[in-house]
């Protein structure tokens, strides 16, 4: 019997599908907004429905049973059903007064919308699947599971890890109960430690301090807090006020009491309101971040303690502060950190996909040894490069399968700025070497030129050095891998003008660890501008326009490469340029 098992992530953002087979292999995994083009994918399906059709027919052509896993339980917490019964989670529901306000940073409506989009999203979990495997394998026997939203992420960040023990912390907004799980992981088996329950969340605290900076939550705009936060100065004055909104005692995380609405009150007065007082809203985000990483070093400074671990694997939606995950070594007695490719909800697709195979069988112990590469998405076939040969009249494209790193080496030597797209796409937020723009790090200019001409984002959002693990402990202070560009390290004084466009205002770096063994041709590109320039890195940011996902199809890249300025696209072994740069 050939059996598959599908994850799918049905979190209202950020919803993703993930398959394996029966030997717990990933087959694919990505987050259904690469294939919408619509960046979040807000209340759409995990399983498009033809979306789903092309990946049964690529991945499970075979399938005599398919597992369906979802990444939260389908039964509902109490608080949610009673609220449900009175109404409260409808359009018009939004609208009613009289009902207790939470104790939390945010509006009852904005967490009343978010449970009922939630909830929504279980309610339809699979419906496209299923009535896809119905039409096209009659045959095909299914089932269903369902697994706790934060089980999920320690699944996906457990069994990607390279531990086979490990101190596991998941820390986002919320789940079931409330907003954080710790788990003792220890040969393919995860034990829960504690589950926080009520309203107290370090991820709306987060939230609330991107809404006071002028962005928007619900965007996932916490990228520009922490962008921002190097530009601005500790204020005592809110600092004090924070520490009276949300505290930290064990594992237990809790909003203030009685004083928490009029200090949230308070808080306003520093609501950045003025789209160009960018200077308060810096101080702003400098503040809720310095008190950010306090919150979280507690909690796991706890956990180290609780379990003596030296490894610690860290999932959920606040494991996306690469700012303060490079500091957790320092400010923690922990050794080793891991961070999962995706440790946002969109990975919890493989996370639940991973814990219904082990219910099938005894957990696999190569999935706790090996570090699971992140590229495991969608490709662009040379075939549809070829297509585009046929019928294009206007662009030069050369074919170089020998050459191609050798090549573009040099145009990135030269101040040009590249669209790089190879093999299979990363699963998680950031570009990794497959769906990446690269550029030189050298000029500092570059960094603006980036922002302006081709992202359209602010010119405070920084860049990322992708380095070759070989020489990154040159560059960077306590330099330690972090390959998937989940941490922000010191870039030594000396070093920071010779990489001036990836060195942020506060010296620092997001990098990637860049190795031979998880990404040999990305690895060979650098190698050869290192022959060049003597710089064993390149300036690395993801391959879209702000406000839209990563490229997904041919198409997708030739309009952000001939409507921005970048200088070339690469797909493959293919250089693509545009008419004036054409020989």
């Amino acid at each position: 019997m050939s059996r598959y098992y599908i994850g799918l992530s049905v979190t209202y953002h950020d919803p993703a599908l993930a398959i394996i087979n029966d030997q717990g292999e990933v087959l694919f995994a990505e987050a259904t907004e690469r294939y919408l083009q619509n960046k979040r994918a807000l209340h759409c399906p995990a399983d498009p429905l033809f979306w789903a059709q092309q990946l049964l027919t690529r991945y499970c052509p075979d399938a005599d049973q398919i597992i369906i896993a979802i990444n939260w339980r389908k039964q509902r917490p109490l608080y949610e059903n009673i609220i449900a019964a009175l109404g409260c989670l409808s359009a018009s529901g939004l609208l009613k007064t009289g009902i207790k306000k939470l104790r939390s940073p945010l509006k009852n409506y904005q967490l009343h919308h978010m449970i009922a989009s939630q909830r929504n999203q279980i309610t339809g979990a699979g419906i496209n699947l299923v009535r896809t495997i119905q039409e096209f394998y009659p045959d095909c026997k299914l089932k269903f599971e369902d697994f706790s939203h934060h089980l999920t992420h320690a699944a996906t960040a457990c069994y990607s890890s390279p531990f086979s023990e490990a101190a596991c912390a998941v820390i986002d907004s919320f789940g079931e109960k409330g907003s954080m799980a710790f788990y003792q992981y220890q040969n393919g088996k995860l034990e829960c430690l504690f589950e926080s329950k009520g309203t107290g969340s370090i991820g709306f605290y987060y939230m609330k301090i991107t809404e006071l900076c002028g962005f928007d939550w619900l965007k996932g705009e916490e990228w520009k807090v922490m962008g921002l936060a190097p530009y601005g100065k500790l204020n005592d004055s809110l600092y004090n006020l924070l520490k009276t909104t949300i505290s930290v005692d064990g594992f237990v995380c809790q909003h203030a009491g009685k004083n928490l609405f009029s200090s949230l009150q308070q808080l306003e007065q520093f609501k950045r309101t003025n789209q160009d007082s960018i200077e308060l809203a810096a101080d702003l985000a400098y503040t809720g971040q310095y008190f950010f990483a306090e919150l979280m070093t507690r909690l796991l400074q706890h956990l180290q303690q609780i379990t003596g671990q030296k490894n610690l694997v860290l999932g959920g939606g606040c494991a996306l502060n690469s700012a303060f995950n490079g500091q957790i070594k320092i400010r923690t007695d922990f050794e080793q950190i891991f961070v999962p490719s995706a440790p946002g909800d969109d990975g919890t697709a493989l996370g639940a996909v991973w814990l219904a195979f082990h219910q099938c069988q005894p957990p696999a112990e190569k999935l706790s040894q090996i570090v699971q590469t992140p590229y495991l998405g969608s490709t662009i076939s040379d075939e549809a490069v070829n297509q585009l040969i046929q019928f294009n009249k206007t662009l030069d494209i050369q074919h170089q399968p020998e050459e191609i790193c050798e090549t573009v080496a040099q145009l990135l030597a030269n101040g040009q700025l590249v669209g790089w797209i190879q093999g299979r796409a990363e699963y998680g937020p950031r570009a990794l070497g497959n769906r990446s723009i690269l550029a030189d790090p050298r000029q500092p200019e570059t960094k603006d030129k980036i922002n302006q001409s081709i992202k359209f984002r602010e010119s405070f959002r920084p860049f990322a050095p992708s380095v070759l693990d070989e020489y990154a402990g040159e560059f960077f202070e306590h330099y330690h891998e972090s390959p998937y560009m989940d941490k922000t390290l010191k870039i030594k004084d000396e070093m920071r003008q010779k990489i001036a466009a990836v060195c942020h205002v506060d010296g620092t770096g997001r990098l990637q660890t860049v190795k031979a063994q998880w990404n040999p041709r990305f690895h060979q590109l650098i190698s050869d501008f290192y022959q060049i320039t003597e710089i064993p890195m390149l300036l690395n940011t993801s391959f879209n326009v702000m406000g839209k996902p990563l490229v997904h199809s041919l198409e997708d890249a030739l309009a952000v490469f001939l409507t921005t300025g970048l200088d070339a696209l690469v797909i493959n072994d293919y250089l693509i340029l545009k008419p004036e740069h054409g020989s």
